[in-house]
């Protein structure tokens, strides 16, 4: 049989299922929550009210179909709760998420992210895979378009992998683009980050970047979301999804993002939550630009280095993180990853004349080191300098540094 013990599913053979009344009072409350949670037509916002409305999670399912209605509940959300239908399908989702290896927290767990539980309409529960303790520790989200330039990437690795080595927890969405480049950009500084998904828990989207999402867990990150398992990936949930990125961080960092972006759904999230806003400035004749752009016109901070994130954190969150940023600093840690004096001559040369936000096409590299080097020569570093993840090629056969 199955039970919900400290937020966390455990099996047992003998059974497929358990009342409620053969629970613990935790164990209950948990199984209730999860029920308000996939209750139709009801919504997080609309569910924390109707448990403050009645006094308690407990109440709620002790309350008749009149009371419920009473209490300016829609005709199907009553009837849900008034049956049991909703306690049915929590039990059955509590199954699901146990053999998915993931675990729930529910609004009054004391696990429960402080940070996310302040915000207008929290998650009533919470779908965690990893290491939950990765949700109450400092964190800043980093988000931005799914079709970056290099140089977006290139920002997005380079500030991800030093502000994760000072200590932060890196936040963002696992998408393509910005989101996969944070998350490298703290598994390079063996930092950990958390993934808020827009699916069930079970379902890896999108699927390129499932080896990013498999090594932020082993380096103590957690995978994260409110939808339930099996949920697949629908566009309406990631803009829903968003506001879980801001309301976990003490602030976003946007990189490159066009006016009509989840990007901005974000970062509006982020202002409604009263969390610090920064930016990394773009090309103004690129269309990519426009959102961090006018983020900046609009008061937010203006970020081309580490610093300018840090020294505009709460000095509380700036005490929390001393320790690890000092460390870091003592070490010289910086955003390049490489060291360039460690490179065979060859890959020296070609690796000199690479940029990490503007991509150099082959023809052009040719053209400047031969006859000092052959072209089959530069093939062969060009390949060697890709395969340790030194460079990036981009389409068209043009290359960038990695940070």
């Amino acid at each position: 049989m199955w039970y919900v013990q400290s937020a966390r599913f455990v099996s047992f053979e003998g059974g497929t299922n358990i009342s409620l009344q053969a629970q613990s009072g935790s164990d209950s409350r948990c199984l209730q929550w999860l029920a308000l949670a996939l209750t139709p037509r009801l919504g997080p916002a609309r569910a924390r009210l109707l448990v403050e409305h009645f006094g308690g999670v407990e109440k709620v399912f002790r309350a008749s179909l009149t009371e419920l209605e009473a209490a300016g509940l829609e005709v199907a959300s009553a009837q849900a709760l008034a049956t049991g239908k909703s306690l049915e399908l929590a039990e059955k989702e509590a199954i699901s998420a146990a053999a998915a290896g993931a675990h729930l927290l529910t609004l009054d767990d004391p696990g429960y992210p402080a940070r996310l539980r302040q915000i207008y309409d929290p998650p009533v529960a919470l779908y965690v895979k990893g290491d939950a303790a990765a949700l109450v520790r400092p964190s800043l989200a980093i988000v931005g378009t799914r079709h970056p330039t290099p140089y977006g990437l290139g920002m997005a690795e380079r500030l991800a992998c030093d502000l994760a080595n000072r200590g932060l927890v890196i936040v963002s969405g696992l998408a393509r683009g910005i989101d996969a480049a944070a998350h490298r950009g703290a598994l390079t500084a063996k930092g950990c980050t958390v993934a808020i998904f827009g699916t069930g828990i079970d379902v890896m989207y999108p699927r390129e970047n499932k080896k990013v999402a498999e090594s932020l867990l082993q380096l103590g990150g957690a995978w994260v979301t409110e939808f339930p398992v099996g949920t697949f990936a629908a566009p309406q949930n990631f803009p829903i999804r968003n506001r879980i990125i801001s309301g976990l961080a003490v602030g976003v960092l946007v990189i490159e993002a066009g006016e009509y972006s989840g990007t901005r759904i974000t970062s509006r999230c982020a202002l409604e939550q009263n969390r610090e806003v920064f930016a990394v400035p773009g090309n103004v004749t690129s269309k990519g630009s426009w959102t961090p752009n006018t983020l900046i016109k609009q008061g937010a901070k203006l970020v081309a280095t580490w610093e300018d994130v840090f020294e505009d954190l709460p000095a509380d969150v700036r005490l929390a993180l001393a320790p690890a940023a000092l460390s870091a600093t003592e070490a010289g840690a910086t955003a390049s990853l490489f060291d360039e004096e460690a490179l065979p001559p060859h890959e020296r040369r070609l690796f000199a004349l690479l940029k990490p936000d503007e991509a150099t096409h082959i023809d052009e590299l040719v053209e400047k080191l031969e006859p000092e080097i052959s072209a089959s020569e530069i093939f062969a570093a060009l390949f060697e300098l890709e395969l340790a993840g030194k460079i990036r090629q981009l389409p068209g056969k043009n290359f960038v540094r990695s940070f």
